[in-house]
């Protein structure tokens, strides 16, 4: 089973690192097609792909799955052997509620802190909201790592979705400096070291395109 995964610039498409993440960890052979996100033939060309419009997009033979969490979902389905949720069942709903949380909330982060893996802009963005969510997100962590987390370094200890989930905000948290608290540090510092995040990043920081938008 080959996989095809459209997705966007890999300095800025937070969403489309998630699934990556996730199917290159987890060791899923796919294929890549990246289409350079926010000029004006962006949404044509993804259109091609997929009928939303966004990145990221999994092709399965003549299957068209869009959405991350809907990708991975998929993933998990299709590929049941492989270890995308926690096996015990509180862990394992508490890892999807975590997610579908992420997915869905956390607004003022993502307007204010738009990820930018490059970049290093030290306490830009940061107001009372997005100070809201960060103390909501590095709960969520903290509580997974000393409820769930104790036989590894990720949020259940091994690598779930809920940590795909939540690359994208840990990369924010470096970009913009946020001050946090030890655990939450770790964990991190524990995403950062993953071999195929640092492949992401690699890719990212040799992109051509600046955005400057997303640069100031």
């Amino acid at each position: 089973m080959t996989f095809t995964l459209v997705i966007g610039n890999k300095n800025y498409s937070s969403w489309s690192l998630r699934p990556w993440l996730a199917m290159r960890h987890l060791g899923v052979d796919f294929s890549e097609v990246q289409i350079a996100l926010y000029t004006p033939e962006s949404s044509q060309h993804i259109r091609r792909y997929s009928p939303a419009g966004k990145v990221p997009v999994l092709l399965d033979d003549t299957i068209t799955v869009w959405d991350s969490l809907a990708i991975l979902d998929y993933l998990a389905e299709g590929l049941p052997t492989l270890h995308w949720w926690p096996a015990d069942k509180a862990a394992r709903a508490f890892a999807r509620s975590i997610s579908a949380e992420m997915h869905s909330g956390f607004q003022d982060l993502r307007h204010n802190m738009p990820m930018n893996c490059r970049a290093r802009l030290p306490g830009k963005g940061l107001t009372s909201a997005v100070q809201t969510d960060i103390d909501r997100i590095t709960a969520i962590w903290r509580d997974c790592r000393q409820t769930f987390g104790t036989d590894g370094s990720l949020l259940f200890g091994q690598f779930t979705i809920a940590d795909a989930m939540f690359a994208p905000v840990a990369l924010r948290f470096v970009t913009y400096d946020v001050p946090l608290d030890d655990v939450s540090r770790q964990y991190v510092d524990a995403i950062l070291a993953l071999p195929a995040l640092q492949e992401w990043l690699q890719a990212a920081g040799a992109e051509a395109e600046r955005l400057p938008t997303f640069e100031r």
